[in-house]
């Protein structure tokens, strides 16, 4: 029996879905471990994280420790992952192996990344969701973007982030790229022949779609889509001004991850997109 949160931390929960986080100890892990707990149909019964290993979870709650193996001690069903792409892809396949359904809020998870979660999770029981952005607003974004793109010749992406995230541009900006382009292959080239200051133009994304990654003190995650044809332009922004903006979406990834046996990449499917 897993009491790390003290005087045996099962007895303290009610029925519910049994969940680890994993990352714990980071700012998304620690909101994550709130939600969590608060959430009527769900128990957080470990918490991993081995660089916040013998605090707290939350107030009461279960103490993190480094070891993934917690996770099978405690019994937990759900693992939720939000620590580095690398870490992330080693640690789902760990909790494959002991038979847990996971859920992945890590950014910077490419096709190399994807293809060994699909290869731990084939289908046959298991579930993993993988999701860039869990702001259900910033899903909807995404899909209005590709709406609009085939009526489009110009488009470019603006990613907004707080002043710790390391990977650019974010999960999010690549995969609107990614889906403007699939539905539309008409799109001007770029005009810029001069460049005063190099890299002026952002990066060149899918079908050279330019994305600008910003990042800013007070910020936490941002994007706005700016499109334009003859005598018009369209913008669709979507601003998390905090991290809670997120845990809806985390927690709708906990509670459909075990009907999905096999990899889900973000949220559109569990929303009905």
């Amino acid at each position: 029996m897993f009491t790390g949160g003290g005087p045996v931390w099962e007895s303290l929960v009610s029925a519910g879905v049994r969940v680890g986080v994993i990352g714990a100890g980071g700012r998304m892990g620690s909101t994550v471990c709130a939600a969590v707990s608060n959430a009527s149909d769900m128990e957080l019964v470990a918490a991993v994280d081995p660089a916040a290993a013998g605090t707290p979870a939350i107030p009461g709650g279960p103490t993190i420790v480094a070891d993934l193996d917690a996770l099978a001690d405690a019994r937990a069903e759900i693992a939720v992952d939000f620590t580095v792409a690398g870490a992330a892809v080693a640690n789902a396949k760990r909790c494959a192996e002991m038979g847990l359904h996971v859920v992945i809020g890590t950014t910077g998870i490419g096709d190399a990344e994807l293809r060994e979660l699909r290869a731990a999770f084939p289908g046959d029981g298991l579930g993993c969701v993988v999701a860039p952005n869990f702001a259900i607003g910033a899903v909807l974004m995404m899909r209005f973007a590709e709406i609009a793109a085939p009526w489009f010749e110009t488009a470019e992406i603006i990613e907004l982030h707080h002043d710790s995230k390391i990977d650019a541009p974010s999960g999010t900006a690549m995969r609107t790229a990614e889906r403007m382009a699939a539905v539309s292959s008409e799109w001007a080239a770029d005009p810029t022949k001069v460049h005063t200051l190099p890299e002026a133009r952002g990066g060149s994304g899918p079908a050279g779609i330019r994305i600008h990654s910003v990042r800013l003190r007070g910020l936490v995650a941002h994007q706005e889509v700016l499109l334009g044809t003859t005598g018009q332009t369209l913008s669709i922004r979507h601003d998390s001004y905090d991290r809670e903006s997120f845990m809806p979406g985390v927690l709708l990834a906990v509670r459909e991850v075990a009907n999905r046996p096999g990899l889900t990449v973000g949220l559109d499917s569990l929303l009905g997109l």
